[in-house]
């Protein structure tokens, strides 16, 4: 490596990590790529990054750590090594699982809050001027969202127009007296600790607070990455199995791309201590069954699905998110994609 600006990434061979690597390989930095390809061990050998990371180490700007986040001698090593050169820290390697989060929480809460805490240490000692992104969850507000009124609709819910939230949720939707599952209590516990060592140490920290994140590159499984997961089930002819809300939940996508390019307004202007809702919006957003109806029209196949009664402890009935905040301090962000472009480049994907 040159004395390039440097782009430490946690995650890197994920959906948005990856999408991050190959952003600003082009803005000329050079990138240090950590990920341990868990997902594998999350979600099975389907989920598996090993190819991402192949194509990955064919970038000359890019150089990969195949470590554990939660091993803080060896992160030590590479922030000492490269301390004030790395300009830019995307935090993007996560447990992101409610359902793996339930089976083993103390694991879960190693990977999503403790690992944070030592990215941050790490950051305040070498490089306390860089720009710290952290990819947070909407999971952060808990079932909160199930206890709106809903209309129901065919083939979604749907909030009715005189409603504060109908455009989206934003960031003043309280985090307390909910369930938040021990995946959004995790990740909570995190997006607080990021929130404070900006406004502490004045750090310039950010939380993005996402809904479902997709793109070409997503590694969907059972249990994460709906969209992603479902276009495959679909072209593979498997069953689909819905978890409760009868498939009418609501769910904005906003894809990896768009979110990167929010990444890159950021750091080109930084605050401190900052947290924005970021997601499809009205722009991008549709139910599971609405999803399956645009697939059959995409695909002409009939896709094949179960509905299950008891939806995921924390899941939520309806989220579309209000990005009005994020426009407001950046606004030369625009959002490219919505669902139907999404599931378009997803069947392409999958059927390469």
């Amino acid at each position: 490596m040159n004395k390039k600006p440097i782009c430490l990434i946690t995650g890197s061979t994920g959906l948005v990590g990856s999408e991050t690597t190959n952003f600003f390989s082009k803005k000329n930095f050079d990138i240090i790529g950590i990920d341990n390809n868990f997902r594998k061990l999350f979600f099975g050998k389907s989920a598996s990054t090993e190819k991402i990371k192949k194509n990955l180490n064919k970038n000359k700007n890019y150089k990969h750590f195949n470590l554990d986040i939660r091993n803080f001698k060896k992160l030590f090593k590479i922030f000492s090594k490269y301390n004030k050169r790395i300009k830019l820290i995307v935090h993007c390697a996560a447990q992101p699982s409610h359902d793996w989060a339930y089976q083993n929480p103390m694991l879960d809460f190693d990977i999503n809050a403790k690992s944070t805490f030592n990215l941050l240490e790490l950051t305040k000692s070498f490089c306390p001027k860089s720009v710290f992104i952290f990819m947070s969850t909407n999971k952060v507000y808990g079932d909160n969202p199930n206890k709106f009124s809903y209309l129901e609709k065919k083939n979604r819910y749907e909030l009715k127009r005189n409603n504060k939230y109908y455009k989206g949720i934003d960031e003043n939707l309280k985090l307390d007296g909910c369930i938040h599952s021990f995946f959004g209590s995790s990740k909570l516990s995190a997006d607080i600790l990021v929130q404070e060592y900006g406004n502490n140490f004045g750090i310039k920290t950010v939380c993005f607070r996402g809904g479902c994140l997709t793109g070409s590159s997503h590694r969907g499984a059972e249990l994460h990455g709906f969209l992603s997961y479902l276009v495959k089930t679909a072209l593979s002819k498997k069953v689909y199995k819905i978890f409760g809300f009868k498939g009418k939940q609501v769910r904005d996508n906003l894809h990896s791309s768009d979110l990167v390019k929010a990444f890159w307004e950021f750091y080109k202007r930084p605050r401190i201590g900052k947290v924005y809702n970021i997601g499809g919006s009205r722009k991008s957003n549709c139910s599971i069954l609405e999803a399956i109806n645009i697939i059959e029209k995409f695909t002409n196949l009939k896709v094949d699905f179960k509905l299950i009664d008891k939806p995921r402890t924390g899941d939520h009935k309806w989220w579309i998110t209000n990005n009005s905040k994020f426009i407001k301090d950046y606004p030369n962000w625009k959002q490219n994609y919505d669902v139907k472009k999404i599931i378009k480049e997803l069947i392409v994907n999958n059927e390469r």
